[in-house]
C-alpha cells in the first residue's frame, strides 16, 4: 500500500499498519525519512500560528520565528524523538514489552507522519478561526498523535525482538 493509503488506514486500524510496516524489515533510512517528511509537515503546520504571532508582536520578525521553528523541527525535535523512542522501548522492555528499538522508532515515527494531516487541518482551522477553536483542535490532534504512537508502540512491543537494534 502507500504511504498515503498508510496514513489514512492507521487512522482505522494502527495496529495492522504497523504490522504490515515492521513485516518489511528493518530499513532505517525508511524510518528516517517518516520522521523528516513528519516533522516538515508538522512544521508547516506552525506558519499560521507563527505569522499571527509575528503581527501581534512585530519585535520578533516573521523570517525569525519562521527560522527558529525550522531549526526545532527539523533538527531538535528530530534528536529528542530518537531519545525518546529509546526511553520508551526501555519503559515497555521493563514493563514486560519484546520489541526492539526499532520497532519503538518505527512506531513513534510512524505515529508522527501518521498524525501530521491531523496538524495541518488544526493549523487550517487556526488560520480560519483562532483562539478557542484553534486550540481545541489543537489539542485534538495531539491526542491523535499520542493515540497512534501508543497503539502503535503497544504493537510493536508485542513481537519478539530481532538480534538487531
Amino acid at each position: 500500500m502507500s504511504v498515503t493509503g498508510d496514513i489514512w488506514e492507521s487512522w482505522r486500524a494502527p495496529r495492522r499498519v504497523l504490522r504490515r510496516l515492521l513485516a518489511q524489515g528493518q530499513r532505517e533510512d525508511r524510518v528516517l525519512v517518516y520522521l523528516l517528511v513528519g516533522c516538515g509537515l508538522i512544521y508547516v503546520s506552525s506558519w499560521p500560528g507563527l505569522a499571527q504571532a509575528a503581527r501581534l508582536d512585530p519585535s520578533v520578525p516573521l523570517e525569525a520565528r519562521l527560522g527558529g521553528g525550522m531549526l526545532a523541527w527539523l533538527a531538535l525535535i528530530p534528536l529528542a524523538a530518537y531519545v525518546l523512542a529509546a526511553v520508551s522501548h526501555l519503559l515497555a522492555r521493563a514493563l514486560g514489552g519484546q520489541g526492539s528499538f526499532y520497532g519503538a522508532r518505527l512506531a513513534l515515527f510512524w505515529a508522527l507522519l501518521a498524525a501530521s494531516p491531523a496538524w495541518l487541518a488544526q493549523a487550517a482551522l487556526g488560520a480560519v478561526a483562532p483562539g478557542a477553536v484553534a486550540r481545541i483542535a489543537a489539542a485534538l490532534a495531539l491526542a491523535g498523535f499520542l493515540w497512534l504512537w501508543l497503539t502503535a508502540l503497544l504493537e510493536a512491543e508485542r513481537r519478539p525482538a530481532d538480534a538487531s537494534a
